[in-house]
């Protein structure tokens, strides 16, 4: 979008925050970059310039805006909509994969050179894997000076830097602030009473967000011991690459509050990024509902609660499991049959509130459970096993880089694998936004209610013209039945 001058202008002059993430102003006389919906006066159009990412303003020369924090806008909706190398690349840039394995770690798992990577990033973004990965670690630095007491050595190398020195010279270089003087003036912001080992961050997103069907579902579908829904938040445990964590998450109107307590602070940039990618933060509700909208049988849906986001899951083999346990049992049997699973194999671990007790455990620790300890059908055992040893095995990978439709045929060519778990696996654990279930059961009723065609052929074919978002229409034809993931625990 970058490249539309005339619509970008448009844009900033009616600071319009549905563009927010979309590009970034750059302004040629005082060399700062916001957000389009910054709250100052706009700045002549002559002095304006457009970037596709806050990495490509700062290898450019410029700083970000003080009043607007740009670095900590949404992120751009595209690379959650796609499936290209571009998109998939900056997914894991935005996991932390350049800083735990380098720029060749970064192609070998996208099947590309380093050098074809860096060219793809920059032809489209202004900037290398580098230079995103740099901006990131500045984005995860800030939060920690602001929202932590740790030292500024403890800060540096918990965001990724290598050096003290490259952590106080990229600082200074993207928000012309020291270090100090950031945590300085945060310290003058009110803010919530600090709790020990504990970061308290904001996650934004586009409004509008319809937080019932969304937080919903997590807490109706909530595994005991890894999940939660307590005070109005929802919470679960994370194993990250450095250790593990613990997450509550919070809608309010006009973000996500996110309490993170984490064993090692390295895990900070990976946690917020599962975390956005659970709750679906990066999407564009405009332009999902505005499609929908265009189906008169879905827009009465549509109009009583816009902005559904499509809930997704913090690992993709955990979501996996999950989904063969599921088959053909109700929610209540599901989160049984996961429980005992969590139970026997995840790992313990503490919470200080006392009401999450497991890790959920990993392919490799469910790769010796004994077949005949799962109170299954053995058809659903023998799915069940054949999944771990895949995932184990690393033959069947279901990261947010994997490719959808390579996923979907090994997925199907596993024993016991339909169309309604590959489906529900593209949607919720590789993002694919336009995954769609023709032969789910809250589907096939809503489609009766709603005049909608029968069968799941015809079904299929009648929701083309919802394409590339039926995963979002599934959302909203969810709604018709009155069920608990529809709707805010009380």
């Amino acid at each position: 979008m970058h490249t539309d001058t005339e619509r970008c202008v448009r844009a900033v002059q009616s600071k319009d925050a549905r563009f927010d993430g979309w590009f970034f102003t750059a302004v040629l006389t005082t060399r700062i970059y916001c957000r389009p919906s910054c709250p100052v006066v706009p700045p002549k159009v002559r002095n304006m310039t457009f970037y596709p990412s806050a990495a490509a303003c700062q290898q450019a020369g410029f700083r970000a805006c003080k009043r607007c924090r740009p670095d900590t806008s949404p992120g751009s909706p595209e690379w959650n909509a796609r499936a290209d190398s571009v998109a998939r690349a900056m997914r894991l840039i935005q996991d932390g994969v350049v800083d735990r394995e380098g720029v060749p770690g970064l192609a070998s798992r996208l099947g590309y050179s380093a050098r074809q990577i860096e060219c793809q990033l920059l032809a489209e973004l202004g900037a290398g894997p580098l230079a995103l990965a740099r901006a990131q670690r500045a984005q995860t630095a800030r939060l920690l000076i602001e929202t932590t007491t740790l030292p500024m050595a403890q800060v540096a190398f918990a965001a990724g830097f290598s050096s003290i020195r490259t952590f106080n010279e990229t600082v200074r270089e993207v928000f012309a602030l020291a270090p100090g003087e950031l945590r300085t003036r945060a310290a003058r912001v009110p803010q919530a009473t600090a709790v020990p080992g504990v970061i308290s961050l904001r996650l934004p997103y586009r409004t509008p967000l319809n937080p019932s069907n969304l937080f919903g579902h997590l807490a109706a579908t909530a595994v005991p011991g890894v999940e939660e829904w307590r005070d109005g938040a929802y919470r679960r445990t994370l194993t990250l690459p450095y250790g593990h964590g613990v997450v509550a998450l919070a809608p309010q109107p006009d973000h996500i509050a996110c309490r993170l307590s984490l064993t090692d602070p390295r895990d900070l940039t990976r946690a917020i990024s599962r975390c956005r990618w659970l709750l679906d933060l990066d999407a564009d509700p405009v332009a999902v509902d505005a499609q929908l909208r265009t189906d008169p049988l879905l827009a009465p849906l549509v109009e009583a609660g816009p902005g559904r986001r499509v809930p997704r899951t913090v690992d993709g083999a955990e979501f996996a499991v999950r989904a063969v346990l599921g088959q053909q049992v109700s929610t209540a049997a599901a989160r049984t049959h996961t429980a005992r699973l969590v139970t026997a194999h995840g790992i313990p671990v503490d919470d200080p509130e006392g009401g999450l007790t497991h890790l959920f455990p990993t392919p490799g620790a469910l790769a010796g459970l004994d077949p005949e300890a799962l109170a299954l059908p053995r058809t659903r055992r023998t799915t069940l096993t054949t999944l771990v040893e895949a995932l184990a095995e690393d033959r069947l990978r279901l990261d947010t880089d994997t490719d959808w439709e390579q996923a979907r045929a090994e997925l199907a060519a596993l024993p016991g694998f339909g169309p309604w778990t590959v489906e529900s696996i593209a949607m919720r654990a590789l993002g694919d936004p336009d995954a769609f279930l023709p032969t789910d059961l809250g589907i096939r009723r809503a489609a009766e209610r709603l005049g909608l065609p029968a069968t799941p052929a015809a079904l299929t074919a009648r929701a083309a013209d919802w394409r590339p978002w039926r995963a979002y229409a599934v959302q909203y034809l969810w709604t018709v039945d009155d069920h608990a993931i529809n709707h805010l625990p009380a």
